[in-house]
């Protein structure tokens, strides 16, 4: 893809979103909604639009009869705790409550893959660590050993941090090359990338290069954010990847995600996987609000 279908893609895109505003269908500036009519403040209606896409969840959307745990939205979400003090002790509860409440993944610093490698070993819980976190400005030849060490160690997902200075520098082929050196290592093993592009510190139409980039070098996911900048995952950013990357890759939302309704805001904007350290609270809460009996004593 040359520079012009690059800019021929952005004008497209940027122009969507500023009709989008002009009609008040998306925030206005510092995320405050004109008009309620947002995935993100109208409750209603992320749950009507849940309902009417449920195929992106699949039917079984709500909170069922066993338990009140909902399995399709905790099969989306990666478990996470990356805090620098997270103490082992602590990643021993979170993979214990992976397998209980059967999450996608836990996502933990390198140094605990091994433990987490041995707790949810013969589960079907992945694990899932981070690479160049959480800056994304260590060299590609850093990122590339920390992969297949990770890799090594048992890590079954690797979430790399773009190198977002290169990309507002204009360093394209950096950036994708970057990318390409993680996303390579992970492929000979047959495993999923995804890169973080840290949202909140791009313009939209870095966003939508950063995608760009990110969906040339092979990765398999992009997401928003490491949850370590000055915000997180919008559900604008994610109906902005969504639209960039199509079907051929995943949308994750990451950074924020705190509540049931945010992580339904996140999947009814296009996201398939959602970061989050509240994920038992998300999916142990009934629509009204309160605990699932599942999640009592938890």
């Amino acid at each position: 893809m040359n520079k012009q279908e690059i800019d021929r893609i952005i004008d497209e895109i940027l122009a969507e979103k500023l009709s989008a505003k002009q009609i008040g269908h998306e925030c206005c500036k510092d995320g405050i909604c004109s008009d309620n009519l947002c995935v993100i403040h109208n409750r209603e209606g992320v749950q009507t639009i849940v309902r009417n896409g449920a195929a992106r969840v699949t039917a079984g959307v709500g909170v069922d009869a066993a338990g009140g745990i909902e399995p399709d939205l905790a099969r989306m979400i990666d478990h996470t705790l990356l805090k620098p003090d997270a103490q082992a002790r602590e990643v021993e509860t979170l993979c214990a409550e992976a397998r209980k409440f059967n999450f996608a993944s836990v996502c933990i610093n390198p140094g605990y893959v091994p433990l987490a490698a041995k707790l949810l070993r013969e589960t079907g819980v992945k694990v899932c660590t981070v690479i160049g976190f959480p800056l994304g400005a260590t060299s590609t030849a850093a990122k590339a050993f920390e992969a297949e060490q990770a890799i090594r160690d048992g890590a079954t997902e690797l979430d790399m941090v773009m190198n977002v200075g290169m990309l507002k520098s204009g360093e394209y082929d950096y950036v994708e090359n970057d990318i390409f050196a993680v996303v390579s290592t992970a492929r000979r093993y047959r495993m999923l990338t995804k890169v973080i592009l840290e949202t909140a510190l791009l313009t939209d139409e870095e966003k939508i290069k950063a995608c760009i980039l990110a969906k040339r070098a092979g990765a398999d996911f992009v997401k928003t954010s490491t949850g370590f900048s000055k915000g997180g995952a919008t559900a604008g950013d994610i109906a902005l990847m969504r639209r960039i990357v199509g079907s051929a890759m995943g949308v994750k939302a990451s950074g924020g995600v705190r509540t049931r309704e945010d992580a339904l805001a996140m999947v009814a904007s296009g996201a398939d996987r959602i970061g989050a350290s509240a994920s038992v609270k998300i999916v142990a809460t009934t629509p009204e609000g309160q605990p699932a009996e599942a999640a009592k004593g938890y």
